[in-house]
């Protein structure tokens, strides 16, 4: 059985994250042009799920930027956000004094970009920005604050729907699907 008949629908196509991607890339690269800043800014990528972003992300971005992971856990195996997230993985880049771009592949509840947020201000960073390939508002229960100077880059505003493919998964599946699809409910209910 192909995976694709795992889902109901697809709601971005290759072609078109590809060029939302182009899109953001160019923006952070003039945002945080080198003439504007000491160094080139951090990009840190929430593991698993912002993986295939983070990769494409990069790409975009003609400038001498440092990649490094971190991992925050809050949803197991669910599809719901426990909304205390933990810290699991760390940096191994110091980002003290520097600016960082936290790369998510979605933000929902907003408890976990609020929780790296807070890591990277005790680390020292200078600045901390965001960019998710998906925002889902919908179901913000917090409303984080970016730190000095941050920026919020949005992909896609994602409906309240439970999605997977390009990066993001349902119990560590569907990650390698090139598009953002729903997720059939009769598979994870």
């Amino acid at each position: 059985m192909s995976l694709d008949s795992h889902i109901e629908r697809v709601l971005w196509t290759p072609d078109q994250i590809a060029a939302r991607v182009s899109d953001l890339g160019a923006q952070i690269s003039a945002d945080f042009s080198l003439s504007s800043l000491s160094q080139p800014p951090a990009l840190v990528g929430v593991a698993t799920g912002a993986f295939l972003f983070l990769a494409d992300l990069a790409r975009q971005i003609p400038l001498p930027v440092t990649v490094d992971f971190i991992r925050a856990e809050s949803y197991g195996s669910g599809t719901q956000s426990n909304g205390a997230p933990t810290i699991s993985f760390d940096l191994k880049v110091d980002v003290t004094g520097r600016h960082v771009v936290l790369v998510e592949d979605i933000v929902d509840t907003g408890s976990t970009i609020e929780r790296l947020i807070a890591h990277m201000e005790s680390k020292g960073a200078s600045s901390v920005s965001v960019c998710t390939f998906l925002d889902k508002p919908s179901r913000r229960k917090v409303h984080f604050q970016l730190l000095s100077n941050g920026k919020f880059y949005r992909g896609f505003e994602c409906p309240d729907y439970f999605v997977v493919g390009y990066g993001m998964d349902f119990d560590e599946r569907y990650r390698n699907l090139p598009y953002i699809g729903v997720l059939k409910p009769e598979l994870y209910k």
